[in-house]
């Protein structure tokens, strides 16, 4: 049964007596009053209360029977009913015959308050297990036992295969954190994800159980969401993968796609920068080696020429417009690259080497 706090009483009671300009008691299963305007009657035990907690009744008291009830003033009392259950009673002082239908107006209020607060406990208790679940399964250190089953199976979740991690990075919002996490659970179904912030600016996601189709839809309805709610944030997902030991390695990859992406796409996904992070997996001497054998001298401004030449698919007169340049100057651009470097960038095969040195070169330069 839903316990009746003293911080909850006092906010009960904060609430109300300034709306009604009255006092207000709110009294526990023991019939004490553990919140009221009047501090020195905390902890004294209210007779009217009493009887309200044994008959489950509201208990009207008036001036002439004030005596009869030891520890009360004239007033109502009334029973608070959370999930079927009393668990306290809320006394309103003042003279019954002026008060009309104000008894019930605060019993339906306290009432509401308190399912309010405990629907944001039970979010927050859930939140706090999904935290917990994605601490164990990024943890490369620890294997995936019986506790994260416990915990799944208190959400009620089901890992089950294919999985994909998604990890958000924001950069500018005013939406509160429960409310993008709520509206992101919506999108992809409470059964089918685990959703929660890694720190103030970063979200993780892992959807699982679902097929690849139904994943991108998802992953475009998440970022329309963004979009319609004002969040300036960059999205990067996983592979698709089959086993819980993968996550950390999923995690690592969607950081990477973040790091040595273009900045100006929303959406990224490890599989477009598979073959460049490669780069960041082979030895750096090895790498920087090949990369300055090929490169020579380079600098910068020869970098964003061959970036811009390879985005547009080795088409000199895209990469001209693209660059605002005239045809012909980005044609001595390209030759300047060859007679320094011996490859020839419109060259399929020499395209090739001078990418994977580009990205060797960009790699250094971050």
């Amino acid at each position: 049964m839903h316990m009746l706090t003293k911080t909850m009483a006092n906010e009960i009671v904060k609430e109300t007596s300034k709306r009604l300009n009255r006092n207000v008691n709110i009294m526990n299963m023991e019939g004490k009053i553990i919140a009221t305007q009047d501090k020195s009657r905390i902890g004294s035990i209210h007779k009217g209360a009493m009887e309200v907690l044994k008959n489950k009744k509201t208990l009207t008291i008036h001036m002439n029977e004030k005596e009869n009830w030891d520890g009360a003033q004239p007033g109502i009392n009334l029973p608070i009913v959370f999930l079927e259950q009393v668990i306290g009673v809320i006394g309103i002082t003042g003279d019954p015959n002026e008060m009309g239908s104000i008894g019930e107006m605060v019993k339906m209020t306290t009432e509401l308050m308190i399912r309010q607060e405990f629907m944001d406990s039970q979010m927050e208790w859930k939140q706090r297990t999904k935290e917990t679940i994605i601490e164990q399964l990024l943890n490369r250190h620890t294997s995936v036992n019986g506790s994260i089953d416990q915990s799944l199976s208190l959400l009620g979740l089901n890992l089950t295969a294919p999985f994909t991690t998604i990890i958000i990075q924001i950069t500018e919002r005013s939406v509160p954190n429960r409310t993008l996490i709520q509206d992101i659970e919506e999108i992809i179904g409470v059964k089918n994800g685990i959703v929660s912030f890694m720190n103030v600016n970063r979200i993780f996601i892992t959807i699982f159980g679902i097929e690849e189709k139904e994943i991108q839809s998802n992953i475009e309805s998440i970022n329309h969401l963004f979009k319609s709610l004002n969040v300036i944030s960059r999205m990067a997902y996983s592979l698709p993968f089959s086993t819980l030991d993968k996550f950390n390695q999923s995690y690592k990859e969607c950081e990477l796609t973040l790091k040595i992406s273009d900045l100006e796409s929303d959406i990224v996904s490890f599989a477009q920068i598979e073959a460049k992070s490669l780069i960041y997996q082979v030895d750096d001497f090895v790498a920087k080696r090949f990369s300055q054998r090929v490169l020579k001298n380079f600098n910068a401004d020869k970098a964003n020429t061959l970036e811009a030449f390879f985005v547009n698919n080795l088409n000199i007169q895209k990469t001209a417009d693209d660059l605002y340049l005239h045809r012909n100057t980005l044609i001595y651009r390209l030759n300047k690259i060859l007679d320094e470097t011996g490859y020839d960038a419109r060259n399929f095969n020499d395209s090739l080497i001078l990418q994977v040195a580009l990205w060797i070169f960009q790699k250094g330069e971050t």
